[in-house]
Order: structure tokens, then C-alpha cells, then sequence
């Protein structure tokens, strides 16, 4: 396994532990990010920045569900592209009801840092949890 793909590994471990440092040193300073379309945080897709990120999506996230999580069953090392397959979990907060929704993730890296994000989802499964 390759140096991105233990960058990969290490940002979702930091996720579940709300490591928010070991998020940030993951990314490119400039990093564009990219929601799947129709999702409920795509609003402000492209997030551009890592400020962006953190407060744009991950403050959302940690505000509006109980649990939320992305857990990796599979990383595909491509090098400097990096592909994770997973499950989104958790309990959106305003409505009570849970998801369970598979992902994939595409991660570019530049020099290490992840350049490019972009997420596809079960978007309807999301959208209905959230009208309830």
C-alpha cells in the first residue's frame, strides 16, 4: 500500500475520532472539493480551501446528525489517485431517522496533500433522512 493510501486510511481513522488536525494535514491548502450533485451538502459545491471544508461540510455534519460516520470497507491505490468504497451511518438530528448509504470516494493527491475530492452517494437515502 502506498503513502497516499495510508493518507486515506489516516483521514478516515481521524474522522471517527473527530481528529480534526489529522484532517487538516491531509489536505492541499487549496483543495477543491466537490459534494456528488444533488446531495445535501453540494450547496456550496465547489468547497475551495480547507477552511471551507471544515466549516462549509465537517461543522455541518458534526451540528446536524448524531454518529455520523464514513467507514471504508475497500481503498483502491491508484497511485496518486485514491478510490475508498464504504458506508455512510448516523442519525440526522432534526428528524430521527438513521441512513445507512454506500459511497465512493475519489481522492487526487499533489505532493503528498489531497488536491481533489470528489463523493458519490446514495443522495436520495440522505435527502429523505433529512426531510424525515
Amino acid at each position: 500500500m502506498g503513502q497516499n493510501s495510508k493518507t486515506v486510511e489516516a483521514f478516515y481513522a481521524a474522522m471517527g475520532r473527530g481528529d480534526v488536525s489529522v484532517i487538516i494535514g491531509s489536505l492541499d491548502p487549496n483543495v477543491l472539493w466537490n459534494e456528488a450533485e444533488n446531495f445535501v451538502y453540494a450547496d456550496k459545491s465547489p468547497y475551495l480551501g480547507v477552511d471551507a471544508v471544515l466549516t462549509g461540510l465537517f461543522a455541518r455534519l458534526a451540528g446536524e446528525w448524531d454518529g455520523f460516520s464514513a467507514v471504508p470497507l475497500e481503498i483502491v491505490d491508484g497511485g496518486e489517485t485514491v478510490v475508498a468504497l464504504g458506508r455512510y451511518g448516523g442519525v440526522f438530528k432534526a428528524t430521527g431517522v438513521k441512513i445507512d448509504a454506500q459511497f465512493v470516494h475519489v481522492f487526487k493527491f499533489k505532493a503528498g496533500k489531497v488536491a481533489h475530492f470528489q463523493q458519490y452517494t446514495d443522495t436520495a437515502q440522505v435527502r429523505d433522512a433529512v426531510r424525515g
